[in-house]
């Protein structure tokens, strides 16, 4: 767009030098007579004075002199003058096309020339950066160069289900949430089952709201869980939804679900708790006592014993042998990581919620009961202490 108003504004220049060029040379052009007409009409006007007596003959000599000597120094003048002049012009026009490549470099196509090119010479770079998180990150002049050359991809190779995501994900950083959404909805026209796509558009959706684009939302997110049932994020986005349209029994459902699968150490935690507590849900009555386990099984004692069991349960500290949480899984071999909760209980009213310390026993059971058997391997933790809802413990199971 800034290239018309550039070259209007040279043509203008150079007009208006070229008319200041020819102006001397035409108004000299007036003049109906040369220099050397002038000399020779005053030469001879002085002669008539002589020859009529007006004049002596000294003065008339001394009068011929002088006119010859402003003669010779006029033409000194003209003959130097067009070389001062033609070096004025050239000056002129030199400046006016340097004035006008210096804008044109700093405020026409030329820099955005030299971006596209960038661009596309860096586009797989920057998607390494951008999709897999590779060296630094974008910057905001890179990123804004990345979503040239994705543009530029789209144009000349045609529709691509990752340019358009990434694309999409530029914008929907950018606040722009409408050509985001656009973006997204090609790339989902190409691939329809992609998990972080459908989590991106899903999060436009949201951030527009309307009750039209949260049920979209929804619809996107369901799709995930029926694929990914355990999928935290969307989980998460299943939960801001019903926030969003203002049901709350639904929110906590979500909420509660989704605090039962995070750690507390995962930064999504506390924001889970947060949102509990401004439903008026206390938050240890909503996800109940937790243990969770890593349990490392030694590769061998697995081989030895493809077909045991293991259980995994907890037992009050002073309290009865009977189990507060139990779980019984196919004897697995490698680190796993496991589940205790109140669900587990094998009476309603001797739970986790019962105890406040325990201890967790991995145990294989070659003949699959839950009594210890000659030839039983088992695993016990440490005095656990339910100073949070949710604890964990690490346990390793081996010959």
């Amino acid at each position: 767009m800034m290239l018309w108003p550039l070259l209007f504004a040279a043509l203008i220049m150079l007009a208006l030098s070229a008319i200041i060029i020819s102006w001397p040379r035409k108004a000299s052009a007036a003049n109906n007579q040369t220099p050397l007409q002038l000399f020779e009409e005053r030469l001879q006007l002085l002669a008539l004075a002589r020859d009529s007596g007006e004049l002596a003959e000294q003065d008339f000599v001394s009068a011929a002199a002088e006119l010859k000597q402003q003669f010779n120094q006029q033409q000194t003048m003209n003959y130097s003058q067009p070389k001062r002049q033609f070096g004025w012009h050239l000056a002129l026009v030199l400046f006016v096309l340097v004035a006008v490549a210096v804008i044109y470099r700093f405020n026409g196509h030329y820099t955005e020339l030299a971006d596209w090119q960038q661009a596309r010479a860096e586009l797989a770079s920057y998607g390494e950066r951008s999709l897999l998180g590779q060296g630094e990150p974008l910057s905001e002049h890179e990123t804004r160069l990345f979503a040239l050359a994705l543009r530029t991809k789209l144009a000349e190779e045609g529709d691509d289900a990752v340019a358009w995501m990434l694309l999409g994900r530029i914008w929907m950083s950018q606040g722009l949430m409408e050509d985001a959404i656009d973006a997204f909805e090609k790339s989902l026209a190409l691939s329809p089952n992609r998990i972080p796509l459908l989590l991106n558009f899903s999060q436009a959706l949201i951030v527009v709201g309307g009750d039209e684009n949260l049920a979209r939302a929804g619809r996107a997110v369901a799709r995930i869980l029926l694929t990914e049932p355990d999928n935290l994020d969307a989980m998460s986005l299943m939960a801001l939804i019903a926030h969003e349209k203002g049901d709350t029994d639904e929110a906590i459902k979500a909420w509660s679900l989704l605090a039962e699968q995070l750690e507390p150490a995962d930064p999504r935690y506390p924001l889970v708790l947060s949102k509990l507590s401004e439903l008026g849900v206390d938050s240890d009555d909503s996800i109940g006592r937790q243990i969770r386990v890593r349990l490392t099984v030694a590769p061998q004692l697995a081989a030895a014993n493809p077909d045991a069991s293991l259980f995994l349960f907890a037992r009050a500290v002073g309290g009865p042998n009977l189990p507060l949480a139990v779980q019984r899984i196919p004897l697995p071999s490698g680190e796993v990581e496991l589940l205790l909760d109140e669900k587990m209980a094998m009476q309603p009213d001797w739970s986790l919620s019962q105890a406040d310390q325990v201890v967790v026993v991995a145990r294989m059971s070659q003949a699959g009961t839950v009594e210890q058997m000659a030839g039983d391997l088992q695993v016990e933790s440490d005095v656990l202490t339910f100073n949070d809802a949710k604890i964990s413990v690490t346990l390793t199971l081996e010959p």
